[in-house]
């Protein structure tokens, strides 16, 4: 019985041990794995967006675009880029739910008028070499100088404007339209987002 007992001690010893120790780390690494993130994104932005002087990761505007299936509000991220305090142009993250290998996330830049100014692909899981190709420069720059009202927002095998890649026409027509998606979002509630009067669905 003593030796049960002292089993049992010894391990809740060694567990609470653990337990302080991740705790500890996790606290040690918040701030560098935050600021990590942080660089990241601003790298992305500054990628997709016109020249700018400001830091748009700190001039935000959030709009709730729905609920989860919690009900919890959702909301998108618009940053903000400004010369010399003139907006110079907005940048939003869009997800294409539908590429071959499942999510694949946008960084979208655009200027007060809705063109596209950059594109940067944030993540994604297709297949090397053939859906990666998403990521090459050439696909990127397609989509810029392109608007709602200047380009037909589909593959060309679909009847559009953008090329699609040999052997994976998925993933290019899954970003198109989450990119077309997103202006259409922006020119819906560009006064929110250019001027940041708050919230809207």
């Amino acid at each position: 019985m003593k030796d049960i007992l002292k089993l049992v001690v010894v391990l809740t010893l060694i567990a609470g041990g653990a337990g302080l120790l991740l705790s500890l780390v996790e606290q040690v690494t918040r701030a560098p794995i935050a600021e990590q993130r942080r660089q990241e994104t601003l790298k992305a932005l500054l990628a997709v967006m016109p020249p700018i002087d400001n830091s748009p990761d700190a001039d935000t505007v959030a709009l709730i675009t729905g609920q989860d299936k919690k009900g919890r509000d959702v909301q998108r991220v618009f940053y903000r880029g400004r010369m010399q305090g003139v907006l110079a142009g907005t940048a939003f993250k869009v997800v294409a739910p539908d590429g071959y290998s499942g999510n694949i996330e946008i960084m979208v830049g655009v200027d007060s008028e809705g063109t596209v100014t950059g594109l940067e692909i944030l993540a994604h899981a297709e297949t090397p070499g053939l859906g990666s190709k998403i990521e090459d420069p050439w696909f990127k720059g397609q989509f810029l100088g392109k608007n709602l009202d200047n380009a037909d927002w589909r593959v060309k095998k679909d009847g559009g404007v953008f090329d699609q890649i040999t052997g994976a026409t998925i993933s290019p027509r899954a970003i198109v339209t989450a990119v077309a998606g997103g202006l259409e979002y922006y020119r819906k509630h560009r006064a929110e987002i250019t001027s940041g009067r708050g919230e809207a669905k």
